[in-house]
């Protein structure tokens, strides 16, 4: 959901002059500033690290809802590819900026009950202690689909009804896909003048 949108405002940028992306499926996207890479396996890419190398930018949104697989694939995904990923980079190129979608409620302490927020703690816990240069953690809330999509579960389906009444009320707690890629976006590139970034910090960016 977030992912396609930041690859696009990276080939809209006049600030980037190639990009690649190493995605689990084909985006479909086709544009001359465009390396992209299949890659099924994130639990290692010792195989593909000539694409890691010379990289001054990173955007890492790998993610999955929970729910929709088992509270050890979850890990998996959410904290094990993530250091996978992060250690061929810092190998390969260790002056890079590294951009972390995590998500808000995330549990540093690493001893929420809730799996999703412990989860997502430990993983913004094994990003940092790679040190690099620059390193920016967004942590929004609500994401509100920009291009209409089939929900998760029904919760989702709720929000996205209720969305229009409780936008009015609850800017802090909720921001568009397209708002929140573009925020991703501009904070790595611009260079942000902090480390962790909420979601009333993150709608600050659209207003600029």
């Amino acid at each position: 959901m977030i992912g396609s949108l930041v690859l696009l405002n990276a080939l809209n940028s006049k600030d980037i002059g190639k990009v690649i992306s190493i995605s689990r499926e084909k985006s479909h996207v086709h544009h001359p500033k465009l390396k992209e890479v299949i890659r099924k396996n994130f639990s290692n890419f010792n195989s593909i690290k000539k694409h890691f190398k010379n990289i001054d930018l990173a955007y890492y949104c790998i993610g999955v809802y929970t729910g929709k697989v088992p509270s050890k694939l979850f890990r998996k995904i959410t904290v094990d590819y993530l250091d996978s990923f992060a250690h061929t980079l810092k190998e390969e190129s260790p002056k890079a900026t590294f951009c972390l979608m995590s998500a808000g409620g995330a549990d540093r302490s690493e001893k929420s009950k809730i799996m999703f927020t412990r989860d997502k703690g430990a993983a913004e816990n094994i990003l940092l202690k790679y040190k690099f240069p620059k390193t920016y953690i967004l942590r929004p809330n609500y994401i509100y689909p920009s291009i209409k999509r089939k929900e998760p579960h029904l919760g989702y389906v709720l929000l996205r009804i209720l969305y229009p009444l409780f936008k009015p009320f609850n800017s802090s707690w909720t921001i568009t896909s397209a708002g929140l890629a573009k925020a991703f976006f501009k904070i790595g590139l611009k260079r942000g003048s902090k480390k962790v970034y909420e979601n009333k910090e993150i709608r600050k960016y659209l207003e600029n």
